[in-house]
């Protein structure tokens, strides 16, 4: 079937100092008929008029137009964004907005990228060629987060000339493939193909394909906690299997069968794929209104009536690479500027992912990063460190990093705040019924829950009420039902314990299987205890006190 207007890769290339070699390296490595758009986005000088599209137009065959407001963007085109503007693009037709007089935008890369991961999703590309700074870092980040493909430039025989920018991008981790300039073309349009090859990797189809995707994504699960511990079966299917055709993709495989082989020899593409599902969409003070609300509205609640004897308790599950983190820390740490009696402040912030954790612990990020941090924020909890800026002491003492699985670990209790944001989305609908009264759970009465804004809690209205339904605020209902630990069974792969004997689910349903839940728990795991009444009477003994004390029966006194 031919489609009327099939969709085609739209490649963002960014490029600084240095990067028309790098540009005459790709267009000239890049073969014809290629089946995708180009759009160049550089640090111009707003004083001069722009010829870099005659310069392009001398390395490539395809037609060469500068960019220009409502232009809709077909391919084997290569557009080229003129000075003074600012560029991005929607429903595949390019926006030009002319500069402010006044202002310069110093990061056009992080801009258009941003603009067109959002809109192209998995099939935005981002490339960054040579450079002298860190624009186009961020960008790539976005692309990654939307399942698009990200390239980076690295050092041939040409170049790059100023390698600060792509070994920015690459620093970051983000980066799917490092290459010289050169060698760029041949991948893109293996790609750009790719999305036709693969178009059942992802999708619904027929019965006997259905039933082979199923095979090979259960099988995918299995080799991913073999290798990883964790279990990704409650992850929404779609998106895991777009994740699983984006690494195929990058290596080129025709197959979601000859992927599964490769991920049965080589544990690095494992490490890989795992790093991928774990990409999560996480800035600084991302949503500014919804950070806005908690500033204003939760926070002051969580300290209200507390001394400096008393611990604010906050958890923040998901955390990856710590920017979700550090901006409540730092409304924190600006609230508790105003008291003249400061309690504690304890911030849990958990992940499966040790090196997100582990660059969240560093606290260091480029510049680019950091673009939800106003200027006076950056200057009073930032400190410059080369290209770099890095979280305050102050801010820092705040928080602790360590690894849990909102999934299958016992969560933290007597919180007073948990914020999960943007988590919930890449859970299926039966792992999100459980993790939200988890939440439940780890709040004390009257706590509140912080969600992302394409999040909500579904049909547990018993448990929270609304709180700001715009910016995804809830809190515990005073009079809910008594908190109980949600044991996640009827698959022992969900399980926060391993008990030696298994239960059997059949026969049981609601308040009944938790019960027998809860009874198997404390029978293997509880230590053995007594419950006497107000007469110091032993009413109830636990059946396993007898390696610590012996119970005696009282004798009736004589009449």
């Amino acid at each position: 079937m031919v489609h009327a207007n099939p969709k085609f890769p739209i490649v963002g290339i960014g490029a600084s100092a240095g990067g028309i070699p790098a540009m005459e390296g790709f267009f000239q490595g890049l073969p014809e008929r290629c089946g995708m758009a180009f759009v160049v986005v550089t640090h111009l000088n707003p004083d001069r008029e722009s010829r870099l599209h005659e310069v392009i137009a001398r390395y490539t065959d395809m037609e060469v137009v500068l960019a220009a407001d409502k232009l809709k963007v077909v391919s084997e085109t290569v557009y080229v964004m003129p000075e003074n503007v600012v560029l991005s693009l929607h429903d595949g037709v390019l926006s030009v907005k002319p500069l402010d007089v006044n202002s310069r935008e110093r990061k056009p890369i992080d801009v258009f990228f941003g603009e067109l991961a959002k809109d192209q999703g998995d099939y935005a590309v981002g490339i960054i060629l040579s450079g002298g700074d860190g624009d186009g870092t961020l960008g790539v980040k976005a692309i990654k987060e939307r399942g698009g493909l990200t390239i980076a430039q690295i050092a041939d025989g040409s170049g790059p000339r100023n390698p600060d920018m792509p070994q920015s991008a690459i620093s970051s981790g983000l980066i799917d493939l490092a290459l010289p300039a050169e060698q760029m073309g041949e991948k893109l349009v293996a790609f750009a193909r790719s999305f036709d090859l693969l178009s059942d990797v992802g999708e619904a189809g027929e019965h006997n394909k259905a039933s082979d995707l199923e095979q090979a994504r259960e099988r995918i699960y299995a080799i991913l906690r073999n290798q990883t511990g964790h279990d990704f079966s409650g992850y929404k299917t779609k998106t895991f299997l777009r994740r699983v055709r984006r690494r195929m993709q990058v290596k080129q495989l025709k197959t979601i069968e000859a992927y599964v082989a490769v991920l049965e020899q080589d544990p690095d593409e494992v490490s890989r794929l795992f790093s991928d599902l774990l990409i999560n969409v996480t800035n600084f003070f991302r949503d500014a209104d919804a950070f806005a609300v908690l500033e204003t509205t939760v926070i002051p609640q969580l300290f209200a009536s507390r001394t400096a004897t008393d611990t604010v308790r906050i958890w923040v599950p998901g955390c990856a690479t710590g920017e979700e983190v550090y901006s409540i820390a730092i409304l924190m740490r600006e609230h508790m500027e105003r008291l003249s009696h400061v309690p504690r402040v304890q911030i849990f912030a958990t992940d499966i992912d040790e090196p997100a954790l582990q660059i969240a612990r560093t606290a260091r990020y480029p510049e680019a990063l950091l673009e939800g941090v106003s200027s006076t924020r950056k200057k009073k909890f930032f400190s410059s460190d080369g290209a770099s800026f890095v979280v305050s002491s102050s801010v820092r003492e705040l928080c602790i990093f360590s690894p849990h699985s909102v999934i299958r670990d016992p969560p933290f209790s007597r919180m007073d705040l948990v914020s999960c944001r943007n988590l919930l989305i890449y859970l299926g609908p039966e792992v999100q019924n459980r993790v939200i009264p988890t939440f439940h759970y780890a709040l004390k009465p009257g706590g509140y829950l912080f969600l992302g804004t394409s999040e909500g809690i579904a049909q547990h209205g018993d448990l929270f009420t609304t709180v700001d339904k715009k910016n995804r605020i809830f809190q515990t209902r005073e009079h809910a039902s008594a908190h109980r630990l949600p044991i996640l069974i009827g698959d022992e792969r969900y399980a926060p314990f391993t008990a030696s004997a298994k239960i059997e689910p059949r026969g049981l349903g609601g308040v009944q299987l938790r019960q027998a839940v809860e009874a198997q728990v404390l029978e293997s795991f509880a230590p053995a205890h007594v419950v006497v009444n107000a007469d110091g009477d032993v009413v109830y003994s636990s059946g396993r006190t007898s390696k610590f004390l012996k119970c005696r029966r009282a004798r009736r006194a004589a009449s």
